[in-house]
């Protein structure tokens, strides 16, 4: 999308659950739950700028980083959120974020999420937990 600035999110999963962060105070969506990521840099690949927040958010690598499974323009903003899988190597820490939390999917509707993570929730990641439940 023109004039778009691309944003990376890490859907990283332990069991059913999945991680999430809540954002600090003085930033844009503070007090909101996220999943971690952030801008894309000039001439950074998304598997680039994923590992390098992993990295700079959560002092953890990625021995994993697959393709983006949706994307979300965050409301009033330039950017456009990539949703990504990825598999965490180390136990991640919240060295930019209040908090972190591991959270079952259907559980992430009871807490207040950014715009772009909400959407990913309710359009993708809940449509896929209930379609799984229903092939069961």
């Amino acid at each position: 999308m023109p004039g778009s600035i691309p944003v990376v999110a890490a859907v990283a999963r332990r069991q059913d659950r999945v991680l999430v962060a809540l954002r600090g105070t003085g930033r844009r969506h503070a007090g909101l739950w996220e999943f971690p990521g952030g801008k894309v840099r000039e001439g950074e690949r998304l598997d680039q700028a994923i590992r390098r927040e992993l990295t700079e958010e959560l002092g953890v690598g990625a021995s994993e980083v697959g393709r983006p499974l949706f994307q979300a323009r965050d409301p009033g903003s330039p950017f456009v959120v990539l949703f990504i899988p990825v598999i965490l190597s180390g136990d991640p820490r919240p060295l930019e974020h209040e908090r972190l939390a591991w959270r079952a999917p259907e559980e992430l509707s009871e807490i207040p999420l950014a715009p772009s993570d909400a959407r990913f929730v309710q359009e993708y990641l809940l449509a896929q937990n209930s379609s799984t439940r229903r092939s069961s």
